[in-house]
């Protein structure tokens, strides 16, 4: 439930219709219908505008710039685009469209925030006071009618989807509440908006423009752009990897068209020639090993799987095979590419009362968002405790909860983590927590603070009545607004890293160190 609480509040954000913010002052103003007679006047964008629209997510480069030569061959950004025009488009339209509901999302964010302190209560507190507790349970008659008004549609027995058409009618129930209760905060304040068609920025002064007053405060482009950033950079990480792909491609097929001009034959002649008899013919006896190592991640029987197995391990070697005879035609040819990866905004994570290691006053803070029954978790905080320990005074590191839904006792865990470092002793319990993430149920919780040898009295009863649970909300609040949808979150002086490596975090690591000189020795 808790871990919903955050599903809500981002619902009750956008609840309200674009037509609400596009109705000038609110306050006495304009009723339901006169807003939606407004929304039916407004025409849905056509494809081809959303296209020309500058989604502001990249930097301008031309068609014809080149990305990489191989060989005096040059390969522009024209040529990777053409081939995925539709994937790129889709991408940036994510970026538009997300701009386009972000000052409806600002105004209803601080209306929250707003009442939330007039009633001297936090957001989420106030999203479970107003939406959760008037959402009313479905019945289990309501339930049965669910599934029989569409069980030609639903591929099971009713019994198997119960759960699933709960959650899903509570769901409904929510928004509905979510949507009255923003009307609300609405009709109570004065909201005009100036311009209801928001755009990117052309240039740095146009952050200044106003988009919208709520009770006179402004709402500029810079707001909106700022509150965009971590989508904007996970749309340019996505549009990287794309290119980054087929630019490997396009290497690739110019390097076999060189080589079969040079032996005076077809491409396909060359790949026969070269990759036929190096590749590896899979057995019966190899995809049976496969199966006994991979036994528990493999649903059904071998007999079940068998040619399922052997057709992917033998995909798996014409891949091995035809990635090693493209690394020895790149040996002797010349290759470059110059295909930028887009720099990680610099994000402000709050780090003040946060479980962390080393100095406050280190130059490099590694800030870890983190999931207690997330495996690549648990496989990444001995490295994150290394690297903290190899640099000692130079790097902090500060981690933060951010437990998935999917993980119905990471919310709880999380907590106990709390509850467990109000004691002093946070990293030996966690420790505990990462080496038995298949159980941790509440007794489980509980259990592991007397192996610790917590205060069991003091835990149980802060654990019981979710003492904690506003700390792990804010980190959640935190997280989703730089980004994080996943598990483990790295930033490094608030800039994402994506590749977790050891390497890449020592590399990262010394880039910042640096940074932080270069910052202190101007006197900045």
């Amino acid at each position: 439930m808790k871990s919903r609480m955050f599903a809500l509040f981002i619902a009750l954000l956008i609840s309200v219709s674009v037509s609400k913010a596009q109705s000038g002052t609110t306050k006495n103003g304009q009723g339901p219908a006169e807003g939606a007679k407004q929304a039916s006047a407004q025409p849905p964008a056509k494809t081809s505008d959303t296209k020309q629209e500058d989604c502001g997510c990249e930097a301008s480069n031309t068609p014809t710039d080149t990305v990489g030569v191989v060989n005096a061959v040059k390969i522009t950004f024209k040529d990777l685009d053409e081939p995925m025009k539709d994937e790129i488009a889709a991408l940036r339209k994510q970026v538009i469209e997300a701009r386009r509901r972000e000052l409806n999302l600002q105004i209803n964010s601080r209306l929250l925030e707003a009442e939330a302190r007039r009633q001297g209560t936090t957001s989420t507190k106030l999203v479970e006071q107003e939406i959760v507790a008037k959402a009313k349970e479905p019945t289990e008659a309501e339930v049965q009618a669910f599934y029989d008004q569409n069980k030609e549609r639903i591929p099971g027995e009713f019994k198997e989807y119960k759960a699933q058409i709960i959650d899903y009618l509570k769901a409904q129930r929510q928004e509905e509440a979510a949507k009255k209760f923003a009307e609300k905060l609405r009709a109570g304040a004065e909201v005009k908006v100036l311009d209801e068609k928001v755009t990117a920025p052309e240039k740095p002064e146009d952050r200044a423009r106003v988009f919208a007053l709520l009770n006179g405060s402004k709402i500029t482009s810079g707001d909106i752009e700022e509150a965009l950033q971590p989508l904007i950079y996970d749309v340019q990480r996505k549009l990287y990897e794309l290119r980054k792909g087929e630019l490997e491609l396009r290497i690739n097929d110019v390097l076999l068209e060189q080589e079969a001009q040079k032996r005076k034959i077809t491409t396909q002649a060359v790949v026969e020639a070269e990759l036929t008899p190096k590749v590896k013919k899979v057995s019966e006896d190899d995809a049976r090993k496969f199966y006994a190592e991979q036994k528990d991640r493999i649903d059904g029987s071998f007999d079940q799987v068998k040619d399922r197995l052997i057709d992917y391990l033998q995909k798996r070697e014409q891949r091995r095979a035809e990635l090693a005879f493209v690394e020895e035609m790149k040996k002797g040819a010349m290759v470059e590419m110059s295909l930028k990866e887009p720099v990680s905004p610099s994000y402000k994570i709050a780090t003040d009362d946060q479980p962390s290691k080393g100095s406050a006053d280190a130059p490099v803070t590694i800030v870890e968002f983190t999931d207690f029954e997330c495996s690549t978790c648990q496989q990444s905080q001995p490295m994150l405790d290394k690297v903290a320990q190899e640099y000692s005074d130079k790097v902090r590191l500060v981690v933060r909860d951010y437990p998935l839904a999917q993980h119905k006792n990471a919310f709880k865990a999380a907590e106990a983590a709390e509850a467990a470092r109000e004691q002093g002793k946070y990293w030996e319990y966690t420790a505990v927590l990462f080496a038995n993430q298949k159980e941790l149920g509440l007794e489980k919780l509980k259990e592991y603070a007397s192996k610790v040898g917590l205060d069991r009295k003091k835990f149980d009863a802060e654990l019981d009545s979710s003492k904690h649970a506003n700390k792990v909300q804010r980190d959640m609040q935190d997280g989703m607004r730089v980004g994080v949808n996943g598990t483990p979150a790295v930033f490094i002086n608030g800039r994402r890293v994506s590749d977790r490596t050891y390497e890449s975090l020592k590399a990262a690591i010394e880039e910042a160190l640096k940074a932080a000189a270069k910052k202190q020795g101007n006197g900045i």
